[in-house]
């Protein structure tokens, strides 16, 4: 499975596909900006809001269910990378968050 760091997803710039699989819950309280949630519960599901044709990195809160997801993306012959550390990491390294719902 293919994995990058949150900081070398961040030097690709805006212009890059980004799934959180975490829970709509998770999701609402803190998201990285123009990243689209397709929650893990109902992934299979949804493949259909994957975009195709172009890599698709796949994060969740610490890499858990990125991985999972990844993988199952790659089996099905998507281009899909993991995002190591998911937001957690990638707020603990200085890049942006979108704060909702009481959140900061």
């Amino acid at each position: 499975m293919k994995s990058i760091s949150v900081d070398d997803l961040a030097a690709l710039g805006s212009d890059v596909s980004i799934i959180d699989v975490r829970e709509e819950g998770e999701y609402a309280e803190a998201c990285v900006p123009g990243t689209k949630n397709i929650p893990l519960s109902g992934f299979r599901q949804s493949l259909g809001d994957v975009p195709a044709g172009r890599t698709v990195y796949v994060m969740c809160a610490s890499g858990g269910r990125s991985s999972r997801a990844t993988a199952h993306l790659a089996g099905q012959g998507y281009d899909a990378v993991n995002v190591m550390g998911g937001i957690t990491e990638w707020y603990r390294n200085g890049h942006p968050v979108t704060y909702r719902a009481g959140g900061q």
